[in-house]
This record gives C-alpha cells, structure tokens and sequence, in this order.
C-alpha cells in the first residue's frame, strides 16, 4: 500500500510540475503581441479556444489571498479533488515587501517527523467546519511532507508557484478553511 501511495503522490507531483510549467510558458508567450486585444477585454478573453482553459485556474482572481509576516502573501489558486482521495492546493508565495523576506520556518510545523526534513508548508491544515474535522499535509513513506520544500528566502516582488496535498474531505464538502502558521486563515472552495 505504501509503495502504490508513493506512485499516486509522484504522478500527482509530475502533473502538478508540468501543468505550472505550461501555464508559465503560455503566460510568457502571451505577453508580446502588438496590443490590439489587450485595452479592450483582457478578462473576457477566456470564452473561446481551448488555450485560456489550460491557465484559467492560474490567471483568475485567487480563491483566497492568506496574509503573512514581513509582506508575504499566499494566493490560493485551486483547491483540486483527484479520484484518488486527495486534495491538492495550489499557490503562489508572494512577497510584496520592499525587501528579502526568509520564509518562516514556522511554516513547516512543529511535528518531529516533518521537522527533520527542512523547510515545507507542512503546517498547514485544512478545516472543515461542516464535517468537523481537520485534515493535515499528507507525507511520503519517510514522513517528509507533500508539500513543496526547500523555500529559503524570496526577493521583493518575487512570487514562488507552491502546493499541498491533504487527504480530500468528503464529496459534499465543498468548502474548506486553509491554515497555515504565522498567516491569516481563508476560505476556499474546492473544486473536482
């Protein structure tokens, strides 16, 4: 069972891994046209081709926008419910101070088994109020959380693409709160 989790998690990582990259690089190619259709209707862009869907969940207004210390701002993406039992969080760690913020390492939790494995958001829980319950990071078979690792720092105005990955809630539960230490608390609507 541990070996069968541990390919699911990959999968769920690589996918994760390719679907920011395409978003990036589509963002990227977007940007250099001659500017006819850029005044007019930026937002209403989305209603046609199959491109825009590829990065709607990237280019939409975030789910949730989680204040931290020192400028940081974690903008919840997506919140993404796979058949497997999982639900993956996606977003972006921004720093909108005016200088180099080192990430909190309050961030990845006090527990000792994700403690030994370096800086991770495996502080964060889901809450879900109408169920009761409180879902934490997921973790491999050698206990390092499922969550992007190794943030040291983040220059001013930089923005750093991050997830988590909690065990899904319940198919009728369709909002959630995400903590995560040393932040405000926010509401975010899962999709999937």
């Amino acid at each position: 069972m541990s070996i069968r989790f541990t390919a699911k998690a990959r999968r769920g990582m690589v996918a994760l891994a390719v679907a920011a990259g395409l978003a990036f690089g589509a963002a990227g190619c977007g940007s250099g046209g001659d500017g006819d259709k850029k005044p007019g209707a930026s937002s209403a862009s989305p209603s046609g081709g199959s491109q825009p869907s590829a990065q709607q969940g990237k280019s939409e207004a975030p789910l949730a926008e989680l204040s931290g210390p020192s400028g940081l701002v974690l903008q919840v993406t997506s919140a993404i419910r796979d058949s497997g039992g999982f639900l993956t969080v996606n977003a972006n760690l921004k720093n909108d101070g005016s200088q180099m913020v080192v990430v909190p390492v309050a961030l990845r939790g006090d527990e000792t088994e994700i403690v030994q494995h370096g800086t991770s958001f495996g502080g964060a829980t889901l809450v879900d109020s109408k169920g009761k319950k409180r879902y934490y990071v997921l973790r491999d078979t050698e206990g390092r959380p499922l969550t992007t690792t190794d943030l040291s720092s983040i220059q001013a105005g930089q923005t750093i693409p991050v997830f988590m990955q909690f065990p899904a809630p319940p198919a009728d539960t369709t909002e959630v709160t995400l903590q995560l230490p040393t932040f405000s608390s926010g509401t975010i609507k899962i999709s999937g």
